[in-house]
């Protein structure tokens, strides 16, 4: 229904704080990751039905007795989905640090 909702939340915050994120961080990554499985989430969502052009346009807001089952997938499938996003982008960025202080150590210190 509306589980991309909560990667796209994040994937504006992080979009337009990108600057307040020290580069060591590669927020560039996350925005790629979060952009890209929230643009997929959304295509299948619209193949399925389940948004449409008009309004309400996320067809589980037309029904009163569908929103808080659209809230309860929100938090049960989006929530997780997120938190695994951002888990898996820690570890690139932890595993790129880690590469790269083993790259300078085992390079010459003044080539």
């Amino acid at each position: 229904m509306a589980c991309y909702t909560a990667p796209t939340a994040v994937a504006i915050a992080t979009t337009v704080f990108r600057k307040k994120f020290p580069e060591k961080l590669h927020i560039g990554w996350f925005n790629t990751m979060a952009w890209g499985g929230a643009i997929a989430l959304t295509v299948e969502h619209v193949s399925h039905g389940e948004i449409v052009p008009w309004p309400p346009f996320i067809t589980a807001m037309s029904n009163p007795a569908d929103f808080a089952a659209m809230l309860g997938e929100i938090a049960s499938i989006g929530v997780p989905m997120t938190v695994a996003l951002t888990a898996f982008w820690l570890v690139l960025v932890i595993a790129n640090e880690r590469v790269l202080g083993a790259q300078e150590k085992k390079s010459p210190k003044g080539a």
